[in-house]
């Protein structure tokens, strides 16, 4: 399957056409994926394997944010978007996420709480419970149990 085939996976516009080139390279490009697509052999046309194997992690983690973008959705749920990354391919895809999540309405499921420190509010649940809300600065003034994690997450790397 080639990479632009990959990130118009599955859509169709109201119209029921399939989605255009220019539709795939824009989300591609929010995505941060457009370069390291344009330096494959093929550009767009590049047969990337099942499932993409034969990209990298973080590349096939962007692939997917563009084929999520590809149809401009008003809400993105993300469930562990970096968790399986390293710390180059991390900062990629969240520049990625972040420029995505400007124009619509986020929600971000993580363990790895670097990529949420930026968000508009964080829901702290433990034990199937909300047990705080608010910013990243808040939460870490509050001294509470999102504190408690983002020290023992801090101690851990």
């Amino acid at each position: 399957m080639s990479v632009a085939r990959n990130i118009a996976y599955g859509f169709t516009n109201t119209e029921g056409t399939v989605v255009t080139d220019a539709q795939i390279e824009a989300a591609a490009r929010l995505a941060n994926a457009h370069d390291f697509i344009m330096a494959l052999p093929d550009g767009y046309a590049s047969e990337v394997g099942e499932r993409g194997g034969r990209l990298s992690g973080g590349q096939r983690q962007r692939v997917a944010i563009a084929r999520a973008l590809v149809r401009q959705p008003k809400v993105l749920l993300l469930d562990e978007s970096t968790a399986a990354l390293d710390s180059i391919s991390e900062k990629a895809v969240q520049d990625a996420l972040d420029k995505a999540a400007s124009s619509r309405t986020t929600v971000v499921i993580a363990h790895r709480l670097s990529s949420i420190q930026s968000a508009d509010a964080i829901a702290v649940v433990a034990q199937g419970a909300v047990v705080e809300i608010g910013t990243h600065q808040d939460l870490m003034a509050r001294q509470g149990a999102y504190a408690l994690l983002v020290q023992n997450q801090t101690m851990d790397h």
